[in-house]
């Protein structure tokens, strides 16, 4: 019922949203979602026309939402790359249907409605406080978070072993 593009879109969004206001590169976001670095670009410079994420360039540079994840809904990441799809009238063109849908296509559209309240009424910040076991990517995203740490901390000085001689 939704696009590749849209999954992709709520990949990145929770992403950003993870990383709590600090930029996160196009190629970290990739990385992270296991989307295609080619398409999340494009992806993310759809987000940004849309207002949802804002770009930095530069040394610590990259991707921030332009709002908290609690005043963000699922809806409008939808609706910025792949809006849902209502039936307003007859998908087959029967002009004595019109606008008075068939059964079939009355339930389908009820079914797109009810997606539509659901996501209208989930944010960014419900996703990522769902009460269970698992976090939204959250192996990857401790993952990169551990790598961004370590290197921002100072290199530290390595011993080196003393030479073992081969026997024989």
């Amino acid at each position: 019922m939704i696009s590749q593009t849209v999954e992709y879109a709520l990949r990145a969004i929770v992403t950003i949203a993870q990383h709590e206001g600090q930029p996160c590169t196009a190629q970290q976001i990739s990385k992270i979602t296991q989307v295609p670095a080619p398409y999340l670009s494009k992806l993310m410079q759809g987000l940004v026309r849309a207002g949802l994420t804002n770009s930095q360039r530069g040394l610590h540079g990259g991707f921030v939402l332009t709002r908290k994840p609690a005043e963000m809904s699922i809806l409008e990441v939808v609706d910025a790359v792949d809006p849902i799809q209502r039936i307003r009238e007859c998908p087959l063109g029967i002009s004595t249907h019109g606008s008075h849908l068939c059964p079939l296509h009355q339930r389908l559209d009820r079914a797109m409605e009810m997606v539509e309240k659901l996501f209208r009424e989930t944010t960014v910040a419900d996703v990522l406080a769902e009460p269970g076991s698992v976090t939204p990517l959250c192996a990857e995203k401790k993952l990169m978070m551990v790598k961004m740490n370590l290197a921002k901390q100072k290199p530290a000085t390595t011993k080196k072993r003393p030479k073992t001689k081969k026997k024989g």
